[in-house]
């Protein structure tokens, strides 16, 4: 993993997001580098282009609930464990004093209760109020951001729409109607994949990266949208999440679960281009990066630490095509 380390300058990782979305610098990097906004983009499509955006929307997860006794309880939703139920995992803090069984309140109603323990510190809860994360939940910011949100919809795609993720799809967080309306003016096309991103997304890989177990994520790619990739003469993926969304696909079922580590010597079977944004030393992300445009990611990064890029979800991004096989 050395191999995936840089210095990150803590000035660098952005606190907030660009107003208006889509004034984020852009490094394109389709070829000879150029510095651009991504208000750009249009004019870098061609027709018969087609976009896939992640569709996920960021569920208000973290809860911020009481014990009987007063104590207070974080509880940060995970993933649901059955579809369309209550049963959920999660990490509750702190967790050593929260017996199982123990009902937690949010107002003065029982809203939650903490079932047993799971793998990486993760517990069984069940919602008792199936509207509880709609009514008291905040959506959950990566820890590295430490400027509170004022307006949560920020943390939002302007097309998210199916709940599930605990982590925005971030290169997604550029666009808007007005951009993505060009694009197509452009001759592009628009597709939709659906991917759950988990929290797992920002942790680094500790130890050899071949030591490292991937986590796992739900995911749904439509007939239509693999239909359309077969006929694109490019397709943009725009973000790391599609990229494993599309890939995932075209290598078995549409839809489930995918555990996909996408590092150097993948093959890429669907995606041409990727709109990505600048990611966190020895990471998971990174090393996708890395196997999708090949050493270069080194040199891109270092000309955007140099050119004071912002870095990670709030940040800017690039976008880079596929390396030669």
């Amino acid at each position: 993993m050395d191999d995936y380390h840089f210095v990150l300058p803590d000035g660098q990782i952005a606190q907030t997001p660009a107003e208006p979305r889509t004034s984020a610098r852009l490094l394109d990097a389709t070829g000879p580098v150029a510095h651009r906004v991504v208000a750009d983009l249009p004019r870098l499509l061609r027709e018969g282009d087609l976009l896939v955006v992640n569709e996920s929307r960021v569920i208000p997860a973290r809860l911020q609930l009481r014990k009987a006794t007063g104590g207070a309880v974080e509880v940060l939703l995970l993933e649901s464990t059955r579809e369309g139920g209550r049963e959920w995992e999660a990490l509750v803090r702190p967790s050593r004093r929260v017996a199982p069984g123990t009902r937690l309140l949010g107002d003065d109603e029982e809203v939650v209760e903490v079932g047993g323990y799971l793998e990486g510190g993760r517990r069984e809860v069940v919602l008792l109020d199936g509207d509880v994360a709609e009514r008291l939940g905040a959506v959950p910011l990566p820890p590295y951001i430490h400027t509170p949100l004022e307006d949560p919809d920020r943390y939002q795609t302007v097309y998210a729409a199916r709940p599930g993720s605990v982590a925005a799809p971030t290169a997604g967080l550029h666009l808007d109607a007005d951009l993505l309306d060009k694009c197509v003016a452009a001759g592009a096309g628009i597709a939709k994949v659906d991917l759950a991103v988990g929290l797992d997304t920002f942790r680094p890989v500790e130890g050899a990266l071949d030591d490292h177990v991937m986590h796992s994520e739900r995911f749904i790619v439509p007939d239509e949208t693999l239909a359309a990739c077969a006929r694109a003469e490019r397709v943009i993926a725009i973000g790391t999440t599609t990229v494993r969304a599309l890939e995932s696909a075209a290598r078995g079922a549409h839809a489930g679960r995918t555990d996909l580590f996408i590092r150097p010597g993948f093959d890429f079977k669907v995606v041409d281009v990727l709109l990505t944004n600048f990611h966190m030393p020895r990471s998971t992300l990174l090393v996708l990066l890395a196997a999708f445009c090949g050493p270069r990611w080194r040199e891109l990064y270092d000309i955007a630490l140099a050119e004071g890029y912002r870095f990670l979800s709030f940040g800017d991004c690039m976008l880079v095509s596929r390396a030669a096989a």
